[in-house]
């Protein structure tokens, strides 16, 4: 098997294990990263209700691009997006993802600009 589907496949096996034990509610919801080569989408979820109740993305809201700079602007837009809708704390889903990089720049700006978790 080629080292990039063994990757795929170990990154879904963490993702699976994650989201075992981690659900999103109304009050409390869940900010779901996806990060691709090219870009990074960002979802607030509540699994309760099933919906989403925020979104952002470097593609659309950013003019593209995945660098750590652009995956601050992004965490500081989904904080401001939250804040707007009344949400103060959120549970963090990176995905499987390591906690590294442009999934870290993402949350640290999120929480400097006011989203706890």
């Amino acid at each position: 098997m080629d080292p990039s589907r063994q990757r795929k496949i170990a990154r879904t096996r963490r993702r699976a294990r994650i989201r075992k034990r981690l659900s999103g509610t109304d009050t409390t919801p869940r900010l779901a990263v996806f990060r691709s080569n090219r870009h990074l989408y960002v979802q607030v979820i509540s699994d309760e209700s099933g919906r989403t109740l925020a979104s952002a993305s470097s593609f659309k809201d950013l003019g593209g691009g995945a660098t750590v700079e652009k995956a601050k602007e992004l965490g500081k837009q989904i904080a401001e997006k939250c804040t707007g809708l009344g949400i103060e704390g959120v549970y963090f889903d990176r995905s499987g993802y390591k906690y590294h990089g442009r999934v870290k720049a993402l949350a640290d700006a999120a929480r400097e600009a006011g989203l706890k978790f």
